[in-house]
């Protein structure tokens, strides 16, 4: 299983948690977030995979940005189309959806082939990081083919009910402000506790 820890931004932080060896680490490049980074950390992740999360930005500055941040993948968590997400194979996509019924889940059909990794999220009053959680029955109506992560409100006391969670599809985990101190900074002890009960569970 996948375990993308995002809203990563002060340096020190991000090498602490970087220790505990999730494979993937979020850096928010939206003006509007509390988590937004507006100043090149002095510490980047080198073991774990760099996701840079963008919403609706204009597709030249999404590319400096993945340029400048040696990004690995881009994550697109606005109203981007599909042909906006081909646009930037150069990396890999991910892109966002916010799901609360079923219904929700029609519109990543056409997406199909435009992104390698889709991720669910919690419908909120913003476009993510509301801390809340869907019912995540819903995605047994997800019958596409593209993989994805499950997100939206996952805290340190729901190991067991993500452990408990099964879809073929579903690849990885998407944790942010349920773990964190202040937004942008991670609760490095909550994470290497959750992040141990998740990696034994693989083990056994």
């Amino acid at each position: 299983m996948i375990i993308k820890v995002c809203g990563m931004r002060e340096p020190e932080n991000i090498r602490e948690v970087e220790a505990l060896r999730p494979d993937w680490m979020g850096f928010i490049f939206w003006p509007k977030s509390k988590r937004c980074v507006s100043v090149f950390p002095e510490y980047m992740p080198i073991y774990a995979k760099r996701v840079g999360v963008f919403v609706d930005e204009g597709l030249e500055v999404v590319k400096q940005t993945a340029d400048e941040y040696a990004l690995d993948i881009i994550q697109l968590h606005g109203s981007e189309s599909p042909e906006y997400a081909r646009a930037l194979r150069e990396w890999e996509v991910m892109k966002a959806f916010n799901i609360a019924t079923a219904d929700d889940l029609r519109c990543t059909a056409e997406y199909e082939g435009a992104a390698d990794y889709f991720l669910f999220d919690t419908k909120g009053p913003s476009v993510g990081g509301n801390g809340e959680q869907f019912d995540w029955s819903v995605l047994s109506s997800y019958c596409g083919a593209t993989p994805f992560l499950l997100s939206g409100g996952i805290g340190p006391d729901d190991a067991s009910r993500v452990k408990a969670f099964h879809h073929e599809r579903c690849i990885g985990i998407d944790l942010n402000s349920r773990f964190e101190v202040t937004p942008g900074l991670k609760d490095a002890e909550k994470l290497k506790t959750f992040i141990k009960q998740i990696r034994n569970n693989e083990q056994d």
